[in-house]
């Protein structure tokens, strides 16, 4: 221990001189430092794609009655986030919507009263069911009451109930947001058509819509495929979705938080 005060008294700098050098010094090899323990890497959390499963079973879910639908289109969009759709073994919790409003020149409405347009002027509560350029079945809400002409778009779901009849209707042996994501997949995974149009949505049997429970944070954007209206409902923000969940359609980028 004298020993190797000395030589480091004899070193310059000797404060700044580390042990491994004074070790050096008097002959000895370095001492070495423990090897890092390296740790394997934790794989992530497997992220489920389906919903979790609901607090009331299937058969104990109430149906929303005629006064919940009689409410401003743009009002009910919101309400609608959460709510389910059953027909047959076949569950859907909505996850995404668009709002249309009387006087706004991307909803149908604005043709006034037609054979194809007549339900969307029908009492809130109704299915408004038109065929996209002959190739997708839309499902709308209708909204408001009787005259007013304003309905919701339900633009994606989440399977809750009757997996494999929603793959079986789509064509798609999946459980990924795909199979729901986009408003034409949601008439053909409840396998209706054109002829649902004016359906009563709060009537046992058929098809109908349940309570269910509010999101906690919505997302909201401007509407999807409407470049033909004016620029001021273009860029209204009358799209919602529930915020979290992976079953939304495209695009998701000109979505925030509400």
């Amino acid at each position: 221990m004298k020993r190797s005060r000395r030589l480091l008294n004899r070193v310059p700098n000797s404060k700044t001189l580390t042990l491994k050098a004074a070790d050096e010094l008097e002959g000895k090899p370095p001492a070495r430092r423990p090897k890092s323990i390296r740790r394997k890497p934790q794989p992530s959390p497997k992220i489920l794609s389906l919903p979790p499963p609901l607090s009331n079973p299937p058969g104990k879910m109430t149906i929303l009655p005629p006064e919940f639908f009689r409410i401003d289109s743009l009002d009910l969009a919101q309400r609608l986030l959460g709510k389910f759709l059953r027909r047959d073994d076949v569950i859907l919790q909505i996850t995404e919507v668009e709002a249309y409003r009387p006087n706004d020149s991307a909803c149908h409405g604005r043709f006034g009263i037609t054979p194809r347009t007549a339900p969307v002027f029908g009492p809130g509560g109704h299915a408004y069911v038109y065929l996209c350029y002959g190739l997708h079945t839309m499902l709308n809400v209708v909204a408001d009451k009787e005259g007013v002409g304003a309905a919701v778009l339900i633009r994606a779901c989440a399977p809750v109930s009757g997996l494999d009849t929603i793959q079986r209707r789509r064509g798609q042996k999946t459980e990924k947001p795909v199979l729901l994501t986009g408003p034409g997949k949601i008439s053909q995974a409840l396998g209706i058509s054109t002829e649902w149009s004016n359906h009563p949505l709060y009537c046992a049997g058929g098809l109908e819509i349940l309570d269910g429970p509010d999101p906690e944070k919505i997302l909201v954007g401007p509407r999807v495929g409407i470049e033909y209206a004016l620029p001021e409902h273009v860029n209204a923000l009358w799209r919602f979705a529930i915020a979290g969940t992976a079953w939304i359609s495209a695009p998701k980028n000109t979505l925030r938080l509400l």
